[in-house]
């Protein structure tokens, strides 16, 4: 006869393993049927998708989708140098850049690439609000992300911040997966966060955030450290890139700036944020905050590990703002953010279905009526990337660039990321890569003593229907000068085109013919020339200075 042996019992304390992710989970958080949720989502998808399609081009060139392209144009190591060394910025951005220039792209290719990572981003908001909240709010969030004007302006923007959205939603799934699973995990996080580093310096911000959530929740910190110590090195080129900026645009701790000096203007500047993450009207936005904070209580009553998170995305942000230094040439705006619009969606969407029953079909009916009013919202912002811009415009910046393409020589200073440069160099023109930044004096100062010399001809462009002037108009009235025979002058529509008889030679000449340029376009009541003549000044002063 066999008699069992009972096994000893273990003096070995039992391995700890993290905390489930949620202590409690609300009795209607996924009671939406996953084919509805997946439908929606889909159906969202798909709406971004053919908006962005169609108003891929409706918005006129901006100077900054200029320079992307015009930094793109440098060999690899000299792109690199510039974002890294001297500018400052996005790196992946710039990378991106760089590929479309050299493989012959134009600025509809770098649009393309946002356009796709904000509809890619879709998806990814329903994701993680599924994960934080249940289907519901997830996909009440997305439809409010996918009506947004924060989503769908960035999305036609040849700039960063799509990607900066994408990929701060990647580092953020990527975080909670890991929470759960450990393991290589990790190594999904350190990806996605050094991609997101890379692809803003508000990177940091998330960055910070994270961190601050593993250490409040006490779970799995010792691989998070581990993996944000790679994350930090690995990440040393996008800390540099963020540290040249910063100090360009004077930014650090303390009070000061322009736009943020003190807690009411920060509240200020958060309002504004709010709106275009939704829609600014006062009824509609009210609504709006006021769910948003319900949500995020109900989201710490039933899940509260969520609402932490939630509220740590939102505190490291809010506390920079409180405590940092902006420069009078910079300040935050709402699209350094973008990466907290699904966030703040999920907890409107949380607070519109919170109640059970019939309010739940009350609430969706208002998240469902708030997409006009974003749609509205947005056309009130940039009309011009829902009606398009006007014809007789785009027909003088046709002409405008053409001409350009003809007269441009290898050894031209341009002054200003201007479209119209863009234009020429994508009419084949052999458009210089020299050009002096118009609102930076020390690095316009840079540029024209790192340029060989002598220097050749200066070319300025104006523009009278840009909306920083008081009046715009779409043609402008030439009552040239003649600056004693030193230019010539061409007028298409709104855009005069300025270029110098003589080549400029030395860097001080050419900083008195950009001067006289700038007292053309006060003149004419345009209104970049008032901070561009204020960076030539400032630049002739760094100037003397040294030849002391």
């Amino acid at each position: 006869m066999s008699t069992t042996v009972p096994r000893p019992h273990s003096t070995r304390p039992a391995r700890r393993t993290a905390a489930p992710p949620e202590v409690a989970v609300p009795p209607d958080a996924d009671a939406l049927p996953t084919r509805f949720f997946v439908a929606g989502v889909a159906a969202c998808t798909l709406g971004v998708a053919l908006f962005l399609g169609l108003r891929l081009t409706a918005w006129a060139p901006h100077e900054d989708e200029t320079l992307a392209l015009f930094v793109g144009r440098k060999p690899l190591g000299a792109m690199l140098e510039t974002v890294l060394g001297h500018r400052g910025g996005a790196p992946l951005h710039f990378l991106i850049a760089w590929s479309i220039a050299h493989l012959g792209g134009s600025l509809q290719w770098l649009r393309l690439v946002s356009a796709i990572c904000a509809v890619a981003s879709v998806p990814l908001v329903a994701l993680l609000g599924a994960k934080l909240a249940g289907r519901g709010p997830a996909l009440a969030a997305t439809v409010i992300v996918s009506g947004s004007w924060v989503l769908l302006f960035h999305g036609v923007y040849g700039r960063m911040y799509s990607l900066f959205l994408f990929t701060s939603l990647l580092a953020n799934l990527a975080l909670l997966r890991a929470l759960e699973r450990g393991g290589r995990s990790w190594w999904f996080w350190t990806i996605a966060t050094v991609l997101m580093l890379a692809s803003h310096a508000y990177g940091a911000l998330v960055f910070a955030a994270h961190g601050l959530y593993v250490l409040l929740v006490r779970t799995r910190v010792r691989e998070w450290a581990l993996h944000a110590a790679l994350v930090f090195v690995v990440g040393f080129p996008m800390w540099r890139s963020d540290f040249v900026l910063a100090h360009r645009l004077d930014v650090g701790v303390g009070r000061g700036g322009a736009k943020l000096n003190g807690p009411w203007s920060v509240l200020q500047y958060l309002r504004q944020v709010a709106a275009d993450f939704t829609a600014g009207y006062r009824i509609a936005l009210t609504l709006a905050i006021v769910g948003a904070g319900v949500g995020l209580w109900r989201l710490a009553k039933t899940r509260p590990r969520s609402a932490l998170f939630v509220g740590c995305m939102f505190g490291v942000p809010v506390t920079m703002f409180v405590v940092g230094r902006f420069g009078n040439s910079t300040s935050p705006e709402t699209r350094h953010l973008i990466f907290a619009a699904p966030l703040f969606a999920l907890c409107v969407g949380v607070g519109a279905l919170s109640r059970p029953g019939r309010w739940q079909l009350v609430g969706a009916a208002a998240v469902l009526a708030l997409v006009p009013l974003e749609l509205h919202w947005g056309h009130s912002k940039t009309p011009a990337l829902y009606d398009g811009e006007p014809h007789v415009r785009v027909a003088a910046r046709h002409e405008a660039s053409s001409l350009l393409a003809q007269i441009s020589r290898p050894n031209d200073i341009l002054f200003g990321f201007d479209p119209l440069f863009l234009g020429a160099w994508e009419r084949g023109g052999d458009v210089s890569g020299t050009v002096v930044p118009r609102a930076d004096p020390k690095l316009a100062l840079d540029v024209l003593r790192n340029t060989a010399k002598p220097l050749g001809h200066a070319l300025f462009v104006f523009d009278a229907s840009d909306n920083n002037n008081i009046s715009p108009h779409m043609r402008i009235d030439l009552q040239f000068p003649g600056g004693n025979g030193r230019w010539e002058a061409w007028t298409f529509g709104p855009f005069l085109i300025l270029r110098t008889l003589d080549p400029t030679r030395d860097v001080s000449t050419y900083l008195e013919r950009a001067r006289d340029a700038q007292l053309v376009g006060k003149r004419l009541d345009l209104g970049d020339a008032d901070v561009n003549f204020d960076t030539v000044w400032r630049a002739q002063l760094r100037l003397k200075r040294s030849q002391r």
